[in-house]
């Protein structure tokens, strides 16, 4: 079995190194560099299966990054996670929104970047084994075999995370789902007091899903509960 390639993208020698030795030692395959241009460039050439990707860098910096992976289709739905030692939701919230996939916030431990990188990657395991192929309600078509979005004709482009939160709901059409279970889910392990991440990401499908405001929204919200999809 190939082993799985992590990206580590971090001017601080110290925290890249420290990730690099954790990392290899827990099995994995790693690149890490310092420079944000060096590591978007490696990364359109041979996407990795994760990228580790520092906030605040020389140069570009990671949101940038974040920003070229999601609108290239050969990095569209590769993982991140973002490195920031910025605390404030505003940081957190605006990586989300961007298409990253979690986030850590420095000073971390070693042990909770391996647990979130688990996380992730085995939702992408999970996806490779779905034996459903196309999902479909409400207008919106899901292929699961292409990872693509379609409403009516239209191809709808989504990042990783977005995907996955829409295929679960649209699965479960019909039933109110709390943002623990989504939590659980559809990002893999224990978000406690983080729920707001999956606010960010419904907000973010309805943006682009639901393009008509005198039309009934397809994801509702359950007030005080979670959110459901509605199912005509």
């Amino acid at each position: 079995m190939a082993q799985e390639r992590i990206c580590i993208v971090e001017d601080d020698a110290h925290i890249r190194e420290l990730l690099g030795f954790n990392l290899e030692t827990a099995g994995y395959k790693v690149s890490a560099y310092e420079s944000g241009e060096d590591a978007l460039i490696e990364a359109m050439k041979q996407p990795p299966d994760l990228m580790l990707l520092d906030l605040m860098l020389p140069g570009i910096d990671g949101m940038e990054i974040c920003r070229r992976l999601r609108e290239s289709t050969a990095t569209r739905n590769l993982p991140i996670i973002m490195l920031t030692a910025k605390g404030e939701e505003v940081d957190r919230v605006l990586g989300l929104e961007l298409g990253a996939d979690d986030y850590v916030v420095k000073p971390f431990s070693v042990r909770e970047v391996l647990a979130r990188i688990k996380a992730v990657l085995r939702r992408g395991s999970h996806r490779k084994c779905d034996d459903e192929t196309k999902i479909s309600c409400s207008g919106i078509t899901i292929h699961m075999d292409r990872r693509e979005v379609h409403k009516g004709d239209t191809l709808i482009s989504m990042p990783m995370k977005e995907f996955d939160l829409l295929t679960y709901l649209m699965k479960h059409r019909g039933n109110v789902l709390t943002r623990e279970q989504l939590l659980d889910q559809v990002w893999g392990y224990d978000y406690i007091g983080e729920t707001r991440t999956v606010d960010v990401h419904i907000r973010h499908l309805r943006q682009k899903i639901e393009d008509r405001p005198d039309e009934p929204m397809l994801i509702e919200t359950v007030r005080g509960v979670g959110y459901r999809f509605r199912d005509k």
